[in-house]
């Protein structure tokens, strides 16, 4: 896709998963919408994929290690033809498959995530997989910053890079902010940039909600043949959302009726900006 539409698509997903957790009445809001950019690169874009076939062998595999941020993945499963997008009016309630963290009873997703820390790990041994079976697929794996806090996730990157994973690629949305606060307060991470390169991956930083930047370093995989990649995705928490934007209240707020409105009217008149800069 062209980089307007893809900017488009993501405005449209967040105005998805905005709706979706209005109606639920539960979900994690701040987390969803600043990694909505990522996801749309990487699904619209980036990975091999085909929704008919959701177990084809050499499919690109997606691993939200972050699993509590899973309704932009829902919103874009359901978008891409993973399942019927109807489905998204179950979010969360009794008897759904769309709980709110990554569940593989539902075609598209690898593996249940949610416990932080581990999803990388399980990233390596699929990336492991694919050099040793000969398949050539990718893995990518989304975490979030308050997540680098996790010893699996080292332990994770200590093996990615001794088994020279150069198909594996780690994304951090480094929005800054978890649950309880500012990450630098609750668990200070940086120079967070140094100490993946000093596990021996290739780190590249960038401006996670712009859609030029992700889409440009992920075809540059690998970077470096013989090391993972770690994408340092910048991003800002509830992106597309004025009021929401680095609010860390946000972090599970619902939005009310009148939020919701608003929320929408935004997202609307962004998505007419996408519109005309993809006829120019």
């Amino acid at each position: 896709m062209e980089i307007a539409a893809l900017k488009g698509k993501a405005v449209q997903i967040r105005m998805d998963l905005l709706r979706m957790i209005h109606s639920a009445k539960t979900g994690h809001t701040g987390g969803s919408l600043s990694n909505t950019d990522i996801l749309t690169a990487l699904y619209y874009d980036v990975m091999q994929l085909n929704p008919k076939d959701p177990k084809w062998a050499i499919r690109d595999r997606f691993i939200a290690s972050k699993g509590h941020s899973v309704e932009s993945l829902w919103c874009i499963l359901a978008d891409l033809g993973f399942f019927p997008k109807e489905e998204l009016d179950t979010f969360s309630r009794f008897g759904t498959r769309l709980i709110g963290h990554p569940n593989n009873k539902v075609p598209g997703i690898e593996m249940n995530t949610g416990a932080l820390g581990h999803g990388l790990a399980i990233s390596v041994g699929m990336a492991l997989a694919s050099k040793r079976d000969g398949l050539g697929y990718r893995v990518f794996c989304l975490m979030g910053d308050g997540e680098q806090a996790e010893g699996s996730v080292w332990e994770a990157a200590m093996a990615g890079a001794h088994y020279k994973l150069d198909n594996l690629v780690g994304i951090v949305d480094r929005n800054c902010l978890q649950i309880s606060g500012s990450t630098e307060e609750v668990m200070g991470l940086d120079p967070l940039d140094d100490k993946w390169a000093a596990f021996g991956w290739n780190v590249v930083s960038i401006d996670g909600n712009d859609m030029e930047s992700l889409v440009k370093a992920f075809e540059a995989v690998p970077g470096v043949p013989g090391k993972p990649t770690l994408i340092m995705a910048n991003t800002v928490k509830g992106k597309g959302v004025s009021f929401a934007e680095n609010i860390p209240h946000w972090h599970h707020h619902v939005p009310n009726d009148e939020e919701l409105a608003r929320a929408l009217a935004e997202l609307s008149a962004s998505l007419e900006s996408c519109k005309q800069e993809g006829k120019v």
